[in-house]
């Protein structure tokens, strides 16, 4: 088992590359920022702790991250327990976001998709959904990026294999991504 110490140097090493994403993040988050100023949403969809990660940031978004402000619409479509049982019971697990984005998204929404290995078919297959309601489509994930950024608008590809390293860039990333819009709408009347 490795220590502390060496998985802080890892969870550091990781972090300091990032450096070579900051264009494609930032891009991404200037996205995020017109989409919620041109009145859309954000819709975001993962698998475990990438569903997790889904649900934090579209509670920041939703309530605050650091400033009190209005409210911007965004919505984790891994919460609704009724639908993601039921549809997976009536129509299987892979196209349980990609039915919720037929039913929410519309075209000047966003889709944030989470996939720590790019190849999670529920997500591929909620990407595809966006694209064909002319969503753009903001992609998460790590190693080679997998099949997901065939379907990007903008991919953010971070340069690990290890899940634990891949989700914690993830985090960080959809962090700065709130800060970045909140600080457009935090002197806005709430």
């Amino acid at each position: 088992m490795k220590t502390f110490i060496s998985v802080l140097e890892d969870h550091q090493q990781m972090i300091n590359s990032l450096v070579h994403c900051t264009s494609d993040i930032e891009a991404a988050g200037q996205l995020l920022l017109t989409t919620l100023q041109q009145g859309g949403k954000i819709l975001l969809c993962g698998n475990g702790g990438s569903a997790a990660d889904c649900q934090h940031i579209a509670a920041e978004l939703v309530v605050r991250y650091e400033y009190h402000r209005r409210a911007l619409a965004a919505i984790a479509l891994t919460t609704d327990s009724s639908i993601l049982t039921a549809h997976s019971n009536d129509y299987g697990f892979d196209s349980v976001y990609a039915r919720q984005v037929e039913a929410l998204g519309v075209a000047n929404d966003v889709l944030c998709a989470i996939s720590t290995s790019g190849n999670s078919l529920n997500i591929i297959n909620a990407a595809q959904a966006a694209q064909q309601k002319g969503m753009k489509v903001i992609v998460l994930t790590g190693g080679s990026g997998g099949d997901l950024i065939q379907y990007a608008t903008a991919a953010i590809v971070v340069p690990s294999a290890i899940t634990a390293r891949i989700q914690e860039a993830h985090i960080l990333i959809g962090h700065w991504w709130c800060a970045l819009v909140e600080n457009h709408f935090k002197d806005m009347s709430c």
